[in-house]
């Protein structure tokens, strides 16, 4: 008796509970079972629920016979590693996607297909190494992005971790195949001397001619970004926490989790979450790394005059052995005009302009800067209702971190040439400037 007497629809209710491998078990028990194991929808539910398919296809994303097909492909393609592990990481890849499909298809373009097992032992043998398994895995479904050139004015910003600009230092990030991984590894070491430099592997790095290099270190599993002291002393800064790198013995534990898989699921998050996005300027689209929401950017309205303010840590610059330019911090600061104006004691204004700014910079709660100036970056935007922010970028150091900025901004209503009112002071709230969990 038992399942032989349930009926075709209460088995495959029972059979999409117990999951595929239980299923497959049953299977081996009657010709009715194996029929009813052997149905498209039950298989379309494991594709759905283990991988997110709605359509049969393989790793490679060609199609195949059916949902039953697809499922055994993707077991036997990754069955060297913790199936949920895998499921994780394309979990992870997915949300990139995603979000490049629909906010940059330009730069979802440069994502190679997955790497071979051969392609990755080729790497292992030929830079004397073995990948963390969620980096491995990683690799399996995407193998990086197509190399650009330095020309970055034709080509654009087609980094998948995305870069900032300020006072001519411009960077981009690209997460690279594996054949750049080896040809960048073998070149920079060339360059470092300090030991144990054999365990780093080049993983990303910046297209433009500002350089920054991302590490991965495949004995613990950290990510590192080299700092303003990489090449003299081989110094570099951790980019996710320590105590979140697990890794296994072998392929068997699916608790792994490496600074690699770590970092882009946290990239993946920011982006998902409107943190950062997606921006272009003057037809150059690039994902900007400056926070784009609170708590990481602050937001002002004054007479309304907006302001929105944040900063992001630059590592490559950075300078952790010295007393008082110990970390460099790059601020973006966005300003626009409400709709309705300038509105100032009741009376409406169609445009303002500012005069001058005031900046009060804190490390641990000490000032350590308190200045004041005309214009911005020796400008004096003219803001007017409807018109896209005015943004520019600068920086500063400072000795320690946490800090934070705040300040203000003088506007005359009217123009600086014509002003039809007194100067009044528009509020910049503060923002934090600290060195973050994650870096990128």
């Amino acid at each position: 008796m038992g399942l032989e007497i349930v009926g075709d629809l209460a088995l495959n209710v029972i059979l999409s509970g117990l999951g595929p491998k239980d299923t497959a078990k049953v299977a081996c028990l009657s010709k009715r079972f194996k029929a009813a194991a052997s149905e498209e929808c039950l298989w379309s539910k494991f594709c759905s629920d283990d991988l997110d398919l709605a359509s049969p296809l393989d790793p490679l994303g060609n199609p195949a016979p059916s949902f039953k097909a697809a499922y055994q492909i993707w077991r036997e393609a990754f069955g060297m590693y913790p199936w949920p592990l895998v499921k994780r990481v394309k979990r992870c890849w997915d949300r990139l996607k995603n979000w490049l499909a629909e906010n940059f298809p330009e730069a979802k373009a440069t994502l190679r297909k997955g790497a071979s097992e051969a392609d990755i032992q080729q790497l292992e043998k030929s830079l004397k190494v073995k990948l963390p398994v969620p980096t491995r895995i990683l690799y399996r479904f995407c193998d990086g992005q197509e190399c650009q050139t330095d020309d970055f004015e034709s080509i654009g910003a087609m980094g998948l971790i995305g870069g900032y600009s300020f006072y001519g230092h411009l960077v981009n990030v690209y997460l690279i195949p594996l054949s750049h991984i080896i040809m960048e590894t073998k070149e920079i070491r060339r360059h470092l001397d300090f030991p144990g430099r054999d365990k780093y592997v080049v993983v990303a790095f910046s297209s433009t001619y500002s350089e920054k290099f991302f590490f991965l270190n495949c004995t613990n599993g950290q990510l590192y970004v080299g700092t303003k002291n990489l090449l003299s002393d081989g110094e570099m800064i951790p980019c996710v926490p320590n105590a979140l790198i697990a890794l296994g013995h072998g392929c068997n534990s699916d608790q792994q989790q490496d600074g690699m898989l770590l970092w882009l699921e946290e990239h993946g998050r920011r982006l998902h979450n409107g943190i950062i996005r997606l921006r272009d300027e003057e037809n150059l689209k690039f994902i900007n790394l400056f926070p784009e929401e609170p708590p990481l950017c602050s937001i002002a309205v004054t007479n309304g005059v907006k302001i929105r303010a944040s900063a992001v840590f630059i590592p490559e610059l950075a300078d952790p052995e010295s007393d008082t330019e110990k970390y460099l911090f790059a601020y973006s600061i966005r300003m626009s005009l409400l709709p309705e104006g300038c509105v100032i004691n009741g009376m409406t204004f169609s445009s303002c302009q500012l005069q001058r700014r005031h900046w009060i910079i804190h490390a641990n709660n000490v000032v350590v800067s308190d200045v004041s100036g005309e214009a911005v970056i020796g400008m004096y935007p003219l803001l007017h209702p409807g018109q896209n922010e005015f943004f520019y970028q600068s920086c500063t150091n400072l000795p320690a971190s946490p800090g934070s900025v705040r300040g203000s901004f003088t506007f005359v209503p009217g123009r600086l040439a014509d002003p039809k009112g007194s100067p009044f002071e528009v509020v910049v709230a503060e923002f934090p400037l600290q060195r973050p969990d994650y870096i990128f």
